[in-house]
């Protein structure tokens, strides 16, 4: 089994990232969003870079599941997750091919418990085909990161696999 880890931030996100992956006893991989340079989707315009998204595709393709670990943006998600979800959907010969029939787990670490996030980002993988874990990781003011929690929601997701 291999995961991918994808934080759509290098801060907090990407620190949590880390704390999740030092709990995990499976094959994975972290990735930043930032250090994709994708240029904002819009219809017949601007193209990426062709190597930057075939690699980007290739690491969620070959991927057996997700963790995806973004803040929330103005009660949704960040715009470039959903820029980069837009390139890979479109680089694809099925668009849900890189997601279909994998498994995913998100988790936050916003300024507040990020209901809304979690809520439509869950329905929009599900659309994509994914099988989300029903707990979610969220790390806000009033709740700090617990091992312990997050342990059990790690070894719980695995057995998904």
């Amino acid at each position: 089994m291999k995961l991918l880890i994808v934080s759509a931030t290098k801060g907090n996100n990407h620190i949590l990232a880390e704390k999740i992956a030092e709990l995990l006893n499976v094959d994975y991989e972290i990735i930043s969003l930032e250090d994709y340079s994708l240029p904002l989707f819009v219809p017949g315009g601007e193209k990426a870079d062709e190597g930057i998204t075939l690699d980007l595709v290739s690491k969620f393709e070959n991927a057996d599941g997700f963790v995806f670990c973004i803040p929330e943006y103005n009660a949704g998600m960040p715009p470039i997750l959903t820029n980069a979800i837009t390139w890979i959907t479109v680089s694809t010969k099925n668009w849900r091919g890189a997601f279909s029939d994998k498994k995913a787990l998100i988790a936050t670490h916003s300024g507040g418990p990020a209901f809304n996030l979690l809520s439509t980002f869950q329905d929009q993988l599900e659309y994509m085909g994914c099988t989300v874990h029903h707990r979610k990781i969220s790390v806000h003011g009033n709740a700090k990161f617990n091992m312990e929690s997050v342990e059990r929601i790690l070894n719980s997701f695995v057995k998904l696999f």
